[in-house]
């Protein structure tokens, strides 16, 4: 059996990255979300997994840790399409936004948490957020204007890439950053997929409430 360990759908983002691969991959896994925050949650994921925090895919006496570890074991087991594009090139290109995602815009998870189904007043627009923000607008604007003849995402077809960046898609919602053109055309694409609307849906149903203010998930990259 294989269990993929999870945080809210509504607040991890890197849990909702993870879970929308592992659906897409069309793998028979199991899905076991860990509420953010009560104690109970953390014994649990040590206990279960010997790690901190979420995502966790356990299969057998196999546990991996960190979004991209687990995103590549489920490319390998999907086989081709399933996860990458079959393409060469894309695949490296989106295999590299997929990292630069994992290890930068630290402004903006820092000031624009996630938070699905609620509203919250634009942030400050300092130096460190606005460079991030429009950093993700120009991996848009780059990556639809080379492909936008492929399909609607960032390299035609759906691929990780598209699942990386549609909490992002999310946070501009949630906050009211405007979007014109084509970054509101690819974002209306990305959460307007079958893999994102269903993720929506159990998110705005989850019973669970974080105080963004107050609390940084534990959740991993």
């Amino acid at each position: 059996m294989t269990t993929l360990y999870l945080g809210n759908k509504n607040y991890s983002s890197w849990s909702i990255r993870t879970l929308l691969v592992a659906r897409a991959s069309g793998l028979d896994i199991e899905e076991h979300v860990l509420p953010l925050g009560p104690e109970e949650t953390y014994e649990i994921l040590l206990r279960e997994t010997d790690q901190h925090r979420v995502p966790v895919l356990v299969t057998g006496s196999l546990v991996i840790h960190d979004s991209l570890a687990i995103v590549e074991w489920l490319a390998e087991k999907a086989g081709p399409g399933k996860v990458w594009p079959v393409d060469e090139i894309k695949r490296a290109k989106a295999r590299s936004l997929c990292a630069e995602m994992h290890a930068s815009f630290i402004d903006l998870r820092s000031d624009m948490g996630v938070d699905i189904r609620s509203s919250h007043p634009t942030p400050t627009m300092t130096g460190g957020l606005k460079w991030d923000i429009n950093r993700v607008l120009e991996i848009w604007t780059n990556a639809r204007a080379e492909y936008k003849t492929d399909g609607p995402y960032l390299f035609g077809e759906w691929s990780a890439a598209d699942a990386f960046f549609m909490p992002v898609a999310t946070r501009f919602r949630t906050y009211g950053i405007k979007l014109e053109g084509a970054h509101e055309t690819y974002a209306q694409a990305v959460l307007s997929h079958p893999l994102s609307a269903q993720l929506i849906e159990e998110a705005k149903a989850e019973p669970w409430t974080v105080d963004l203010s107050k609390f940084r998930p534990k959740s991993a990259d």
